[in-house]
């Protein structure tokens, strides 16, 4: 990673993490209330970045533990601007991995595992000499396939960006509590 990608990812996670704790800055009937019966609360939501977090830090550390792939740079040539056109258009909807599903976590244990484990992820972003680049991991979702480490870590932050996007959508939805 060169000084000025380190530099882009941490200011992405800075700047993810506020948005984060400002967009769920709500009170408890906002927290639960849904637009629909099938669609998520801010509190499911929030609590669903949590658990994707968990697992693409999981994706990238497996990624640097596994030996270096030789084929790094054909296998994920153009991924970082995909995974930036991908993540952050909401008209291309998803379906969650069943590891990441809102489980019924609280408003407060929410808050704590993010601040815990985004804490952790900037300081790994700050601090890492690790070739990551040079380190792979291949993604469920067919459409990313081989990923370097760099770009799951580019992940933590984009992921977040597009379940931002989606908490706006649900205050911005009619019924939605004042």
């Amino acid at each position: 990673m060169t000084d000025d990608e380190r530099a882009d990812v941490v200011e992405m996670l800075k700047k993810s993490a506020n948005e984060y704790l400002s967009a769920i800055d709500v009170n408890e009937s906002q927290w639960h209330w849904k637009p629909a019966p099938e669609r998520w609360s801010i509190g499911q939501t929030a609590e669903h970045i949590v658990q994707a977090e968990v697992v693409i830090f999981r994706r990238l550390q497996v990624a640097i533990r596994s030996p270096k792939n030789p084929d790094w740079e054909t296998r994920t040539a153009g991924k970082a601007d995909l995974l930036k056109r991908v993540m952050l258009d909401r008209t291309q909807k998803a379906t969650a991995p069943e590891t990441t599903r809102p489980q019924g976590l609280g408003k407060e244990e929410t808050v704590r595992r993010f601040g815990e484990l985004r804490a952790e992820v900037i300081t790994f972003a700050e601090e890492t000499q690790i070739p990551l680049k040079e380190h792979t991991a291949d993604h469920p979702f067919p459409v990313f396939n081989t990923l370097n480490a760099y770009q799951w870590l580019l992940l933590v932050p984009l992921h977040h960006m597009r379940h931002h996007l989606q908490i706006g959508e649900i205050k911005a939805s009619p019924g939605y509590p004042k």
